[in-house]
């Protein structure tokens, strides 16, 4: 019999934790206090924005609830997964504060229950956090030892907004950090159920599996940056061109191709605050971090990179520039730490007239952006009559930008592209008349 599964938070990832569960078979109870997650989940309407999600809730449905009441939930289920915020302190280390809300009032609920429940953290934490307080929270909660009718497991998940799904649906690992035995192997049974890619199962203690996770991250973001560094390294090398060597790079199999494109600034919710937590984890510990500052330092330099390229190519602070892009990356609407949105805010402090676009990341235009700034719903009426056009982030839409800037009028062609995405095919370039005749859009991958 598939146990069933109750799953604590519906936000970004908890929500399509939901629907993957679900798609799979499993009955499965999300739980959240906000009640508009609730509602919508019970009406079959996904909560946050994702690719596929809302497909997989509506054909779904059937073996998808909702509720406010985490007792319900809890005695209603086999395993619980909680997925909850754990927002940065002032000191850069993870906060665990809702993470052991949530373990409090599951442990609460385990008080009325005599079968076997496995509790999984799939929140990021600090290491020592889950052997730690959670455990002891949730023991002091339920009244009886880990091992003793509970099993506690932590088991993040290695994904991407915008592919959330897919990754869920098809990961290279699963992550477990075991009290014993017998949690372990629940939870990956569940797993070879409902993954679709054979992933490696890699099971250890709390600790192991808990720093696993942030030097993952802290791993891609050094890749990024080091990328990044070979790209500025190709703009001050005639002939030089950065795909060409990265793509060589990638070819072998010690370094691999994943994350290695020169391009601007990592953002996001996950890899500029992983990458400051295992700073501060090591600062804590004693230990060396200066691989990982390193790496947060070039990524700040993108910004006074790309900034000084767009300030040269203007005239005056009076001419237009244009920023396509203020989500952090494609197929999502979240801004935080994007590019963009930086660009948006520093050129703005500066004076400068800006002009900004985006296919989902407007929908909070008025919270996010500066005073004066313009928002435009087309990609032609934003570049129209600017002087500078500033590829952020790599939508689809954006190459097809060298046929939109045919489509204007002489006088409202920008004099200059930068797009460090490359993708209309070049990192940047002087436009003139004749160049707008010959462009064609490029199809991207």
């Amino acid at each position: 019999m598939m146990p069933r599964v109750s799953v604590f938070g519906l936000g970004k990832l908890g929500a399509p934790m939901l629907a993957v569960f679900a798609s799979k078979g499993f009955e499965v109870i999300g739980v959240d206090k906000n009640e508009r997650f609730v509602d919508l989940i019970n009406q079959g309407i996904s909560p946050v924005e994702e690719p596929q999600l809302q497909e997989l809730i509506s054909v779904n449905s059937e073996r998808i609830e909702a509720t406010i009441d985490t007792r319900a939930a809890v005695l209603d289920s086999d395993i619980s997964f909680i997925i909850v915020p754990t927002p940065s302190g002032v000191d850069g280390l993870f906060c665990n504060d809702f993470v052991l809300a949530a373990i409090e009032e599951i442990g609460s609920a385990l008080r009325a229950k005599d079968s076997y429940h496995l509790v999984v953290v799939t929140s990021t934490v600090m290491p020592g956090s889950t052997g730690g307080e959670i455990r002891e929270k949730l023991e002091a909660a339920s009244g009886r030892l880990v091992g003793d009718g509970i099993g506690l497991c932590y088991n993040p998940e290695f994904i991407a907004l915008g592919s959330v799904v897919r990754d869920m649906l098809r990961p290279d690992m699963i992550l477990i950090g075991e009290s014993d035995h017998k949690a372990g192997a629940m939870l990956a049974e569940l797993y070879r159920s409902t993954t679709e890619s054979n992933p490696e199962f890699h099971r250890m203690n709390f600790v192991n599996a808990e720093l696993c996770k942030i030097s993952v991250n802290t791993f891609v973001t050094t890749k990024i940056s080091y990328a990044n560094m070979i790209a500025e390294f190709c703009e001050r090398l005639d002939g030089a061109d950065v795909d060409t060597v990265t793509h060589a790079l990638g070819a072998d199999t010690r370094i691999g191709k994943k994350y290695l494109k020169g391009a601007v600034a990592y953002g996001g919710p996950c890899f500029p605050r992983d990458n400051r937590a295992f700073t501060a984890l090591g600062e804590k510990l004693g230990a060396n971090t200066a691989l990982a500052e390193a790496t947060d330092k070039i990524n700040s330099y993108q910004t006074e990179r790309l900034l000084a390229q767009i300030l040269l190519a203007l005239d005056s602070r009076s001419d237009r520039v244009s920023i396509l892009g203020l989500s952090y990356k494609p197929n999502t609407p979240v801004t935080e730490c994007s590019q963009g949105l930086e660009l948006v805010r520093r050129l703005s402090k500066l004076n400068v007239n800006v002009s900004v676009s985006d296919p989902v990341a407007l929908q909070n235009a008025d919270t996010i952006l500066p005073n004066g700034v313009q928002a435009h719903a087309t990609i032609k009426e934003t570049i129209c009559g600017s002087a500078v056009v500033v590829i952020c982030t790599a939508w689809k839409d954006y190459a097809s930008l060298p046929l939109l800037i045919t489509e204007l009028a002489p006088s409202d062609r920008p004099r200059f592209v930068i797009d460090p995405w490359r993708c209309t095919g070049v990192a940047q370039q002087i436009i003139n008349s004749s160049d707008y005749e010959a462009a064609k859009p490029i199809e991207t991958a």
